[in-house]
């Protein structure tokens, strides 16, 4: 195999999709005795899901489960061989293997199989290809993918051209052509790390900003295509792109929310998330994760109406407890009650929480007098005392927080209203002790 079947070049490495549309595919699930057969089967269902979204067309599927990994096809010679069969006969041309592969597992496959053989990995940074319109997106995508595909590289230049022989002339030229090649990367990825860096710094300033302002942030986060981007636009009235399929999101979209008696707040879509979720991606995304990471409030969007619900609860939760947070606040919004059966509702024990349908409207008013509380929970109610040469001041403590109460006194005015740590700390010559 060379490098230019594995690699195809730097700059055209996220223009090359990995699935053509209606191409035909072969999906293989894969696990081990120690797994539970029904998390393979359900993730096996995932991946037809995602090379549908990629424009696949699934000709055939199976599922092996063995005592341990093979080193050198991760599955069985005789199930290899049985891939091969059912690809001959269904005219496939992708195998698509629901485990992380190598580059000499999938070289030793494709020599069986006569297909091309890509993993899950490959295909949801295909699918991510596809989606990305942005700079940013571009960019995070590219990164993702050449950190993807360096061990890959190493792998199938150690196995085709390192080990072709110790004769004189055959093993300098294939060293030398794999340091070279690891170094195109490094400086590729060097390159996207620091624009992406200036963009991290852009997005942190925003954020110093508003928090300057005191203005309360909500960050929408769930496995992918839970209705984070509908519940954005029927909170705010935006614009985003909502579609029926995963991953529809992978730019972060910040928009403004008027909430009743409250004050005015703002809302993050960020990209969604799924099983498995490649290491390369939450690397590259980092970016993105950070508007997560520093809201005040954290709105898990679930689909109320999916069969693997509890499952992809148990998948957010694991990444919010490695993406450290735990210690946020966290509101369960349980979406899709206009489809869901009622009795789902009953099966849910996960607190604070609402049910809603971004679809329709329905639990919306809700959800936004939840929102408010939830605000009011960040702040504390304080007392401050005016006197009449500084009274002026009261409307630019309107303008900051929330007052709640004013009363005129003999010599000024006192004030009661809500306000966090860092507006206490503001105001605190005119606290009332």
């Amino acid at each position: 195999m060379t490098v230019a079947t594995l690699y195809g070049g730097l700059k055209d490495l996220t223009k090359t999709p990995q699935i053509k549309n209606q191409e035909r595919a072969i999906v293989v699930g894969v696990g081990l005795k120690a797994d539970p057969l029904i998390e393979i089967k359900e993730n096996l269902l995932e991946l037809e899901e995602l090379v549908g979204a990629a424009g696949g067309e699934i000709v055939g599927s199976l599922i092996q489960i063995l005592p341990a990994w093979n080193p050198a096809t991760l599955i069985g010679t005789g199930k290899v061989q049985e891939i091969a069969d059912m690809a001959r006969e269904a005219q496939a041309s992708v195998i698509v293997v629901d485990h992380q592969l190598t580059g000499v597992q999938t070289r030793n496959l494709e020599q069986v199989v006569q297909a091309r053989v890509i993993d899950r990995n490959q295909l949801i940074l295909d699918i991510f290809a596809r989606r990305a319109q942005t700079f940013e997106g571009k960019l995070q995508v590219e990164l993702a993918q050449l950190l993807d595909q360096m061990p890959r590289m190493v792998d199938a230049w150690m196995g085709s051209l390192s080990r072709q022989g110790g004769g004189i002339g055959t093993r300098g030229p294939g060293e030398t052509a794999l340091e070279s090649d690891r170094r195109r990367i490094r400086e590729r990825v060097s390159q996207i790390k620091k624009k992406l860096e200036q963009v991290r710094k852009n997005r942190s300033q925003y954020r110093q900003s508003r928090k300057r302002q005191e203005v309360p942030s909500f960050a929408l986060i769930g496995y992918t295509n839970s209705g984070k981007s509908s519940l954005l636009n029927r909170l705010t009235g935006a614009q985003v792109l909502v579609k029926n399929q995963v991953f529809a999101t992978l730019d972060p979209t910040t928009r403004k929310v008027f909430l009743p008696d409250g004050p005015p707040a703002v809302v993050t879509d960020t990209v969604g998330f799924i099983r498995k979720l490649p290491t390369q991606l939450i690397e590259a995304f980092k970016a993105t994760l950070e508007e997560s990471a520093e809201a005040d409030v954290l709105l898990h969007v679930i689909d109320l109406s999916s069969p693997n619900m509890l499952r992809q609860i148990e998948v957010v939760e694991n990444l919010i407890q490695e993406f450290n947070w735990q210690d946020k606040k966290i509101l369960h919004i349980f979406n899709k009650v206009d489809i869901a059966s009622v009795e789902k509702q009953f099966k849910v024990n996960h607190y604070p929480r609402v049910f809603i349908s971004a679809h329709t409207g329905q639990g919306i008013e809700t959800l936004k007098s939840t929102l408010v509380e939830m605000i009011q929970d960040l702040h504390t109610t304080v007392e401050l005392y005016f006197p009449r040469n500084a009274e002026h001041k009261i409307y630019d403590l309107n303008r900051e927080a929330k007052v709640i109460k004013r009363e005129t006194a003999t010599e000024g005015t006192v004030c009661s209203a809500q306000m966090t740590p860092a507006l206490i700390a503001k105001w605190r010559e005119y606290l009332v002790k």
